[in-house]
């Protein structure tokens, strides 16, 4: 009776030893499961902005090298636009008193120190003085075009990138859904975490694109903005120098 009792309890605590080592066991992978997933978690968020943004695939380089011409673009023609476009109020005032006496040299060296697309087109008519005034009004109206065409320099490729540069990153994101069902018909695995990791990062590749669109299409209108405001600021001085030449001093016409 004796030896089966100290069997009994023997067998009881080997199984008791044994379920407290399962137990362990579990906890153990339930933690490396948990620390894992932590680092995993930790990793995600440590990513860089860059890799992040090279998740997009092959059509972020075109577009990456849209981005860099537009703002090279942008910039390059604001710059330039307004040197050619500042407008001194009293330019006109300076010449007169040379046309007044006849002083056209006098007249064309003031304005040769004002390197300005207003100052060009004044020049013009100043060399013109002494012709009917239809002839004068015309060649500084052909003068006027030219600065414009000058400040018009390579806006135009704006609104083509402005088409461009979100077409690519549509082409990019399809390409990227044609490789995701690709793979799910090879694998024949349809899980939310192959579809969604796939899918967001084609995704990077559109927003990239309609991005570089938006900056490319505001730069554009800006432009031909300012390039508008010049073109009804230079019929004024047009005008003006008109009726300075046309009419004398005490009011009656020529």
């Amino acid at each position: 009776m004796k030896k089966r009792f100290k069997l009994f309890l023997t067998t009881a605590l080997v199984l008791t030893a044994a379920i407290s080592l399962s137990q362990m066991s579990v906890g153990g992978t339930e933690a490396a499961a948990a620390g894992t997933a932590t680092e995993q978690v930790k990793i995600t968020q440590e990513i860089s902005a860059f890799e992040f943004l090279m998740k997009g695939g092959f059509f972020l380089i075109p577009i990456g090298i849209l981005l860099f011409y537009t703002i090279v673009v942008i910039v390059e023609r604001v710059l330039f636009i307004r040197r050619m476009t500042q407008l001194n109020k009293n330019m006109l005032n300076e010449i007169k008193t040379d046309l007044s006496a006849g002083n056209i040299q006098g007249a064309i060296s003031t304005l040769s120190r004002d390197q300005t697309a207003y100052a060009n087109v004044v020049r013009e008519g100043v060399l013109t003085v002494g012709r009917p005034i239809a002839q004068i009004e015309s060649n500084m109206e052909k003068v006027a075009n030219i600065e414009i065409g000058k400040m018009e320099k390579n806006i135009g490729h704006l609104g083509l990138i402005a088409g461009i540069a979100p077409t690519l990153g549509f082409i990019g994101t399809i390409s990227g859904v044609i490789k995701i069902f690709y793979m799910i018909s090879i694998t024949e695995n349809v899980s939310i975490g192959n579809i969604s990791g796939g899918l967001y990062e084609k995704m990077i590749s559109s927003g990239s694109g309609l991005i570089v669109g938006i900056i490319a299409f505001t730069g554009y209108h800006l432009l031909n903005g300012m390039i508008d405001n010049y073109a009804l600021a230079i019929q004024k001085i047009n005008l003006e120098f008109v009726n300075l030449i046309h009419r004398p001093s005490n009011g009656d016409k020529a």
